[in-house]
């Protein structure tokens, strides 16, 4: 545990690129400047973080329509360095340590991914944000974010969401709709549950670690996850 009444030390949090988007652009710096404070000040109690963005406030692979489906999936992830590079800069503007390591070579734009590099910069006690998804087409953030939780041995991959954790169905077409205290993966790939994507589930049943699922309504709301003080979802192995 970490100082500050934290459950993990170690993590890996997901941010979508909504989460950061702005109503009439692209980003929100106000909102980014407020999440970069924030994980300043986790950083700085002991946590060791590592960040990963999605790019729906940019290009999702799926917005190509007719498009390539592999040049439209590289289009989502060069969307993601870009929120990583807004990120880092806010968290240095905040006080921070922090470096972008990319899922293909992109120098200058950040460090080619290495694990045992990030596990080191982790223990330094930089903020260490993953760009690029995995690198490869057809694979979405989610399941980026649970490979590198993996790889950097994270206590817990938290899901920060629009909705307050994993339901039976989509709550916000089914007012009737139940939430899970705890769920395994394997149980999220047989009700076929889309809170994260399945090739994530399958993932995470073989290798985890554990996922905490949670709305994310202010920067605050990570705070109160990593203390346990937040409803969600854990998503068990």
């Amino acid at each position: 545990m970490a100082d500050g009444g934290y459950l993990y030390k170690r993590v890996l949090l997901k941010l979508s690129g909504e989460a950061i988007s702005g109503r009439d652009g692209i980003i929100d710096f106000d909102l980014l400047d407020g999440y970069a404070r924030t994980l300043v000040k986790l950083a700085r109690d002991g946590v060791q973080l590592g960040v990963i963005f999605g790019a729906g406030n940019i290009w999702r692979g799926r917005s190509g329509g007719g498009m390539d489906r592999v040049t439209a999936d590289r289009m989502g992830m060069l969307a993601t360095v870009i929120n990583s590079l807004a990120a880092k800069d806010a968290i240095v503007r905040a006080g921070g340590d922090c470096t972008v390591m990319t899922a293909t070579p992109m120098e200058p734009c950040g460090e080619y991914y290495s694990t045992d590099r990030a596990r080191k910069y982790l223990d330094e006690g930089k903020i260490v944000i993953f760009a690029g998804g995995s690198g490869c087409p057809y694979f979405s953030t989610d399941t980026a974010g649970i490979l590198r939780a993996a790889e950097i041995g994270a206590d817990v991959f938290l899901l920060a969401k629009n909705v307050d954790g994993i339901y039976d169905s989509d709550p916000c077409k089914n007012p009737a709709a139940v939430r899970f205290d705890r769920i395994s993966y394997r149980d999220m790939i047989a009700k076929e549950l889309r809170g994260i994507d399945l090739t994530a589930s399958a993932f995470g049943s073989d290798f985890g670690p554990d996922a905490f699922a949670f709305r994310l309504s202010d920067p605050e709301d990570v705070v109160r996850a990593l203390r346990g003080e937040a409803a969600g979802t854990t998503i068990t192995k």
